[in-house]
């Protein structure tokens, strides 16, 4: 079993069985798992970020009307299907770590219609790994109560990114 599969069956076991799961009880008795596209080692990127210069805080509106506050980080540019992408990422200053929220031409389709996260890992001093298989919903995606950042009109692509979380069809 891969990395990734690993992570996806731990992922469906704390929705399935987690006590902070975002499914409601009503979903969790018939989640048979999260639909996940096949693993794509072509949207895997170890990229040099562009570093933006400090900025004040950008308020990004959540799926509650309400706004969470981060700050540009950086810009990181790579090829989806020979197509140029870039994409910010953002910092949180709350909770210390970097947040990529997109939205790629298949949102309302194949993913979710606000868009999708994606966890960015460094790798060492300069270079950051992009790798999309991990990109994930946001819990807004499985119901309601939950105040989720929307991506920024900057993020959103209009290359598909066929990696990562589908459409929850167990959703609201």
């Amino acid at each position: 079993m891969s990395d990734l599969d690993e992570y996806r069956a731990a992922k469906d076991a704390y929705f399935r069985d987690g006590s902070a799961s975002p499914l409601t009880a009503a979903q969790r008795a018939h989640f048979d798992g999260l639909r996940y596209y096949p693993e794509a080692p072509a949207l895997v990127f170890e990229l040099v970020p562009e570093l933006l210069p400090p900025s004040a805080a950008v308020e990004m509106a959540t799926s509650t009307g309400d706004t969470a506050l981060y700050q540009r980080w950086a810009r990181v540019t790579f090829e989806v299907d020979g197509a140029p992408v870039a994409l910010t990422i953002f910092h949180d200053p709350m909770l210390g770590g970097l947040f990529l929220p997109f939205q790629d031409s298949n949102a309302g389709g194949e993913t979710y219609g606000a868009g999708r996260y994606l966890e960015v890992q460094e790798l060492g001093p300069g270079e950051l790994l992009l790798d999309f298989n991990y990109a994930t919903n946001p819990y807004c995606a499985y119901g309601d109560g939950w105040s989720c950042p929307i991506p920024p009109p900057e993020n959103h692509l209009a290359v598909a990114i066929r990696a990562g979380e589908m459409t929850f069809e167990g959703g609201h």
